[in-house]
């Protein structure tokens, strides 16, 4: 006698076989769709990091050509106010009795116009305050001045022009600030040291 197998449990069906194989694909698909997660969300960071790359590289580029001639800007500012100085130290009634200095100062004031507007083409833009509100951003407090005509804080008196440069401070304005006037003190005079006639 032959025993079948359907009976004594030797050897699976076919039909058996094939429900085995969908169960193991149906366990299996859970880790295949998280891998592609994985791989989606890696693939999104890596081009997140390209882009921000490329803008760094880009803002790089861009500050290098704005600022490149920073430094010879500098050096610069130096002669334009060495040309202001020499234009201040002029009094007026000289001009009017002696031509050729009237010519020289005259020459001298070209020279400094013509050396703002490099200047200004190169994003370079003069900073002087006075009268404005002191901001630490742009100007640096040389001394103190007891005033009772302007608010605290107040530039009353810019002892050297300030730069900056694509809007990035370049060289800062130096300057005097009002303080507040003791009661029944008089202000600050030019013989007291309140004020310095530096004209840049």
């Amino acid at each position: 006698m032959i025993d079948d197998p359907r009976t004594n449990g030797g050897e699976e069906s076919p039909a058996n076989d094939d429900r085995s194989a969908q169960s193991d694909a149906r366990e299996g698909t859970p880790d295949l769709a998280q891998e592609v997660a994985t791989l989606k969300d890696q693939l999104l960071r890596t081009l997140a990091e390209l882009e921000n790359t490329r803008r760094r590289a880009r803002k790089e580029v861009d500050d290098a050509s704005k600022f490149a001639v920073a430094g010879f800007s500098r050096e610069v500012l130096g002669v334009a106010d060495n040309l202001a100085r020499a234009l201040s130290s002029v009094p007026a009634e000289a001009l009017g009795a002696d031509e050729r200095l009237a010519a020289l100062h005259q020459g001298v004031e070209i020279t400094g116009r013509e050396l703002a507007a490099v200047l200004d083409r190169q994003g370079i833009k003069r900073v002087d305050p006075a009268g404005e509100r002191f901001d630490a951003n742009l100007h640096q407090a040389m001394l103190e001045v007891p005033s009772q005509d302007h608010p605290p804080g107040t530039v009353v008196q810019v002892l050297q022009v300030g730069y900056t440069i694509a809007g990035r401070l370049l060289r800062p304005a130096l300057v005097a600030v009002a303080k507040p006037a003791p009661s029944g003190e008089p202000e600050a005079d030019e013989g007291r040291g309140g004020r310095i006639d530096t004209q840049v």
